[in-house]
């Protein structure tokens, strides 16, 4: 197996580090080994730092209520993952447990931070993409674990501007609705029928109001 510092070298984040820089990143590293089945970490816990596979194989998953799983990533050796929550500042937004017997490598956040802590602009950038990654993983989990009448209450309580009364939703077409909820306009049809029959929404011509929020959320 190379040194760590030539896996350091070999990564994306620091393959243009210095050697002064790629030392510092040495000194802080953490390597740890996971038997198969061994949890890394869980979803919504504290982010510890940037992950790196030296050996095996990692499966990085979001978790249902009722058990289920996706799958986002198998991470093998070379690749790195959980980056997000240390750009963005965030728990983890998924889980992470060894496919086999495995090896990774552990980069502090606040390790990682330092490279571009003379630059603010640089950083702001990357926490506003690490942020658009983090809403593309929790639109990956609405997709996978809610059915669409989920969805679209989600989506309308995200349009709505709930302030005491009935907030009507911008106008959209079924389709335009459709899109943004990853299904087709006749299911938005009868889920639309479904949210106003539940009390949760009035219809009013191509008018939407959210009449009661408060069911939208019981039904997420």
């Amino acid at each position: 197996m190379s040194s760590r510092a030539d896996f350091l070298r070999s990564l994306p984040y620091f393959a243009t580090l210095g050697a002064e820089e790629i030392k510092r990143m040495e000194k802080d590293l953490l390597e740890c080994s996971f038997g198969k089945g061994e949890l890394l970490f869980l979803e919504d816990e504290p982010c510890q730092g940037l992950y790196a596979v030296r050996s095996g194989q990692i499966r990085i998953f979001k978790s249902s209520s009722e058990g289920r799983e996706q799958v986002l990533l198998i991470a093998k050796p070379g690749d790195t993952f959980n980056d997000v929550p240390v750009f963005d500042g965030g728990p983890n937004p998924a889980s992470a447990s060894a496919l086999e017997p495995s090896t990774v490598c552990i980069v502090p956040k606040e390790t990682v931070l330092s490279l571009v802590a003379d630059c603010p602009s640089a950083l702001t950038i990357i926490r506003l993409f690490a942020a658009r990654l983090r809403h593309l993983t929790l639109l990956v989990e609405d997709l996978s674990f809610h059915h669409v009448v989920s969805r679209l209450a989600k989506t309308l309580l995200e349009l709505a501007v709930v302030e005491g009364g009935p907030s009507p939703v911008p106008r959209l077409t079924q389709d335009e609705m459709a899109a943004m909820v990853g299904t087709i306009r006749d299911v938005i049809s009868r889920a639309l029928r479904a949210l106003e029959k539940a009390g949760a929404i009035r219809i009013e011509g191509r008018r939407i109001l959210v009449v009661d929020p408060e069911k939208l959320r019981g039904m997420i």
